[in-house]
């Protein structure tokens, strides 16, 4: 078991392939083409800009999907009908409530700073549910609950070798800073961002609270994702990289395009 590298694979949107440890786990699958649509509710559609960089089939064995929300940019129709139904999903109770109802093996339904502990092997993942926000005020409470996630892998009985936050489609809140607290060393982070707007408000985190997050939860190294794919993103990866200019964080922060492999060393922690 090679604690020691891994990789994350830039498919698209906020959809990537981590492997680590002997697992291969994907997040947030999307597999719809430039110009398809999806539906976000209440009678809104935002289309499909950007291909992903691989086809569903082009997938890997799996061990695990990690789904921050039900949403049509995140659990799409290419997937509900082709993704293998007996793979475990670990998610929030609103879409696990809804993929049950589709046929797919009951997910592994978290609420916040709640977790579930996988092994394979040697290796043991545990992964917890952050705190997410989704929209402000009034309008979170019309947008589906959302989670982000902390992986955090290891041997059966040591401490975690690697951290990894995924920050699923959250707003900067006060509670982003309980996960220091709780977690003060995070290795990686994966920053959904975008700047995506729903009746003129933002429901993702535009470039600049992007930066802010990134100060709050103190990740050694963070990924932007989520930025680019649909016209209902506002906020373009510039507006990001100008903030962690201005922050002064350019060597925290690491750019994929999509089909790129981030490969990362795990030094032995003391």
């Amino acid at each position: 078991m090679d604690f020691g590298r891994g990789s994350i694979f830039f498919v698209g949107n906020a959809t990537v392939i981590i492997r680590y440890a002997g697992f291969t786990i994907l997040t947030d699958p999307n597999f719809l083409h430039a110009g398809d649509h999806v539906h976000l509710g209440y009678g809104i559609r935002s289309t499909r800009l950007k291909d992903p960089a691989i086809e569903m089939s082009d997938l890997p064995p799996l061990d695990l999907v990690v789904l921050s929300h039900l949403h049509g940019d995140r659990f799409d129709r290419i997937v509900e009908r082709d993704l293998d139904r007996t793979l475990p999903i670990v998610t929030t109770f609103h879409a696990a409530r809804y993929l049950e109802g589709k046929g797919f093996r009951p997910p592994l339904a978290l609420d916040t700073w709640k977790s579930v502990t996988v092994r394979k092997g040697e290796a043991r993942l545990r992964i917890t549910a952050m705190p997410g926000t989704h929209g402000p005020g009034p309008l979170g409470k019309l947008l589906p609950p959302v989670m982000g996630s902390m992986l955090e892998f290891g041997d059966a009985e040591g401490d975690p070798r690697l951290r990894l936050y995924i920050t699923g489609d959250t707003l900067v809140h006060k509670r982003l800073r309980e996960i220091p607290e709780r977690y003060p060393e995070i290795d990686l982070a994966l920053m959904h961002l975008g700047g995506t707007r729903i009746f003129g408000v933002y429901v993702t985190m535009t470039g600049k609270q992007g930066v802010e997050a990134l100060e709050i939860t103190n990740p050694k190294t963070a990924l932007p994702i989520h930025y680019d794919d649909y016209e209902a993103f506002k906020s373009p990866l510039s507006d990001f990289q100008q903030a962690v200019a201005e922050a002064g964080l350019e060597d925290r922060v690491r750019y994929l395009v999509r089909g790129e492999d981030f490969e990362f060393e795990v030094p032995e922690r003391r």
